[in-house]
């Protein structure tokens, strides 16, 4: 597997994990560990089913990556940015959270005139 690959099997599992914590927020959350495998694998999945570098992406303090054909991005702030935490970032890579919803609510940031493309490439491993 090439450097940066993810097994899709691999990022399954890491998603069924903390999946109860997903579709009930009273559930006590996973550790620290299973989170950041969950978000990385769908984060470095994104970036491998949308290949490009014109939109960052990023979970704090997990993954950052860079995503969707277009203008390279090398130097200061990218210009198209999507952020959140680590449980917003799941639910919308899952299917139980819209990307409109999530902006609308403010869980979710989007800046620049390309962000809002990563809603097309969602969601990364439906529940």
């Amino acid at each position: 597997m090439a450097r940066g690959a993810v097994d899709p099997a691999q990022v399954r599992a890491a998603v069924a994990a903390v999946g109860e914590w997903l579709r009930d927020d009273s559930a006590p959350p996973p550790g620290r560990a299973e989170i950041a495998a969950a978000v990385r694998g769908t984060a470095r999945s994104l970036a491998g089913d949308a290949p490009g570098h014109s939109v960052e992406v990023r979970v704090p303090p997990f993954v950052a990556v860079q995503c969707i054909e277009g203008p390279r991005h090398t130097r200061g702030t990218p210009p198209n940015v999507v952020e959140t935490d680590a449980r917003t970032w799941l639910l919308l890579a899952t299917g139980l959270l819209a990307f409109e919803d999530a902006l609308e609510s403010g869980a979710l940031s989007a800046s620049g005139s390309r962000a809002g493309e990563v809603a097309r490439w969602l969601p990364i491993v439906p529940v």
